[in-house]
């Protein structure tokens, strides 16, 4: 891979490299080789959390590839049954010594679980986290404004991500908005629709497709990456890692990503759980 994938800054003055690879459904015995291959495309940033159950595989992976830690952005979540009072530093110290590092450079809390209503002492355990030099970032996923506003209210500590199921049937921009206004970034999981969306079908993308030469999930990155989204597509071909990663020497206009953004069908197009259904039980 040719093309230098460029970093977006973070609000407590780190950076993210904007386009990264997510191992989420990769089967363990997978994981090696698949982000070895992500890493020989020259993917930086690997987004992996301990319900995946492959952080060992990642971290083999690391180790094998001889790249510098330095230029490596690694993320990693504490799964809804490691929340509560006094649980986080446990998690995230399992999850280390399952990747093989002495720090993530981010950790986030993966579903908000509403219902069990520990998401707020759980995130007062997260700057003592990032303090500790365990984690040089912290940050939330699957959060609504309701949750951002708690946490943030108890700690007067923002995340510096929040990453939410967005894609075009499901852009969420009442959320995204708030997060602007917060300096949260959006990352977005789930970017091409998980497979369940038919993007060559939907006509601004397919048109954009043609107009670019691009293919239409080349079209949908693009567009996250122009609204300024963090995204991390996932795939096991390292053909396809490359062409996901092809995205950055061509540009929509204006009028296409407004037909894009007019695809978006609200909650009726979520491909996954709403946060508030989400539940510790969930395994």
């Amino acid at each position: 891979m040719t093309t230098q994938i460029p970093s977006v800054p973070l609000l407590d003055g780190t950076s993210i490299p904007q386009l990264g690879f997510g191992v989420f459904l990769v089967e363990p015995d997978e994981t090696e080789r698949v982000v070895i291959e992500a890493l020989e495309a020259g993917y930086r940033h690997i987004d992996t959390a301990k319900i995946y159950r492959n952080e060992e595989g990642v971290g083999r992976a690391i180790a094998a590839s001889g790249i510098p830690r330095d230029e490596l952005f690694i993320t990693t979540k504490l799964w809804n049954r490691d929340q509560g009072a006094g649980k986080a530093a446990d998690a995230l110290d399992r999850s280390l010594e399952r990747l093989g590092l002495e720090h993530v450079d981010l950790y986030l809390i993966h579903w908000p679980c509403p219902r069990n209503d520990v998401f707020v002492e759980t995130w007062e355990q997260f700057p003592a986290l990032r303090e500790s030099g365990r984690t040089r970032s912290i940050g939330v996923c699957n959060f609504l404004e309701e949750h951002l506003e708690r946490i943030i209210g108890a700690t007067s500590v923002a995340p510096v991500v929040n990453q939410i199921e967005q894609h075009p049937w499901l852009q969420q921009p009442e959320l995204a908005a708030y997060q602007q206004r917060h300096g949260i970034r959006t990352e977005a999981w789930g970017p091409l629709g998980q497979g369940k969306i038919p993007l060559g079908e939907l006509e601004p993308v397919a048109a954009a497709a043609t107009a670019h030469g691009r293919t239409p999930a080349q079209v949908v990155l693009r567009w996250h990456l122009q609204r300024g989204v963090i995204v991390f597509p996932k795939t096991v071909r390292p053909e396809r890692m490359r062409e996901n990663a092809d995205v950055f020497d061509f540009e929509l206009s204006a009028d296409e990503m407004r037909a894009i953004d007019a695809l978006d069908r609200g909650e009726a197009g979520r491909q996954a759980p709403h946060p508030d259904d989400f539940n510790f039980e969930v395994d």
